[in-house]
């Protein structure tokens, strides 16, 4: 089974360094700004705004190498894509909602905004390195500059930011580079690619394994427990893709468009899972 492309896994953004979490310099705003119920994923029930009870005084997690046995699997799949330092240090001056409970609720209300535009920048990144359209990687550029200006200016800013018209905005982005990217894997009218592979697919417990998956559109499918092993997914739009425990040993994710690393947290894999090089290996496969 061959890719397009045989080359190394490519890095579709170099600049994504900014949008990865740093945890040590943020003060826990994902343990605190959201909640939870209790479920597969967390083993209590959190009200937003609230810290998590394995919480520590210096904000780290008391539990956190052992969070997955502790019943705490969604924590494991949580990206913030780099908008909690962003707040902490930039937005906030570096003092924590604990030193100064006032600033607890604006600040809560700016990580929301601030991770919605963070992940954008993060598929935008990519979008910018992948199009063949120099015009629309122009147009992605330009828009990745007004969002970096809103993360990069005040507070009321932010909380004022229409964040459903950015997402629209990038969302036709990515769709067009989308296309293009799977058009150049051959993906339109392939016979390999049968009806039921598409946008949104209820594909929960698929056997799909040694299959040539190239360019397929599995935006916002239910992969969930599916069985991907040793299938090549080169050129696949996985755009929000349900990956909660598929199986994905020996499977060719590295030249996939729009991966992120929840989604590799949230499968399972192993060593032989081929991954693009700006993602991890998730610590427990």
């Amino acid at each position: 089974m061959t890719s397009a492309n045989t080359s190394d896994p490519i890095s579709p953004a170099s600049d994504r360094k900014s949008l990865r979490p740093d945890c040590g310099s943020c003060f826990a705003l994902c343990c605190t700004a959201f909640g939870f119920s209790r479920s597969a994923d967390f083993a209590l029930d959190k009200p937003a705004g609230t810290p998590c009870q394995n919480l520590a005084q210096d904000f780290s997690c008391t539990i956190h190498d052992s969070l997955r046995p502790r019943g705490f699997r969604g924590c494991t799949v949580f990206d913030c894509f780099g908008a909690g330092q962003n707040v902490s240090q930039q937005f906030f001056a570096g003092k924590s909602w604990l030193a100064e409970p006032d600033t607890k609720d604006n600040m809560f209300a700016a990580f929301k905004a601030a991770r919605q535009l963070h992940e954008m920048l993060w598929y935008l990144a990519e979008a910018v390195n992948r199009t063949f359209d120099p015009d629309a990687a122009d147009r992605a550029e330009l828009l990745r500059n007004l969002i970096e200006q809103t993360l990069g200016g005040d507070l009321t800013k932010l909380l004022s930011t229409d964040a459903q018209d950015f997402h629209s905005q990038v969302r036709s982005i990515l769709m067009e580079v989308s296309e293009e990217v799977r058009a150049s894997y051959f993906a339109a009218g392939d016979d390999h690619l049968d009806a039921t592979l598409k946008p949104g697919a209820d594909l929960i417990g698929r056997n799909l394994r040694s299959r040539r998956l190239c360019g397929a559109d599995l935006r916002g499918a239910y992969l969930i427990a599916a069985d991907l092993r040793n299938s090549d997914l080169s050129g696949a739009d996985l755009l929000g893709a349900d990956f909660r425990d598929a199986r994905l040993e020996g499977t060719d994710l590295s030249r996939t468009i729009y991966l992120t690393q929840p989604q590799l947290n949230a499968a399972r894999g192993n060593h032989t899972t081929r991954i693009p090089a700006d993602l991890e290996t998730p610590s427990h496969w």
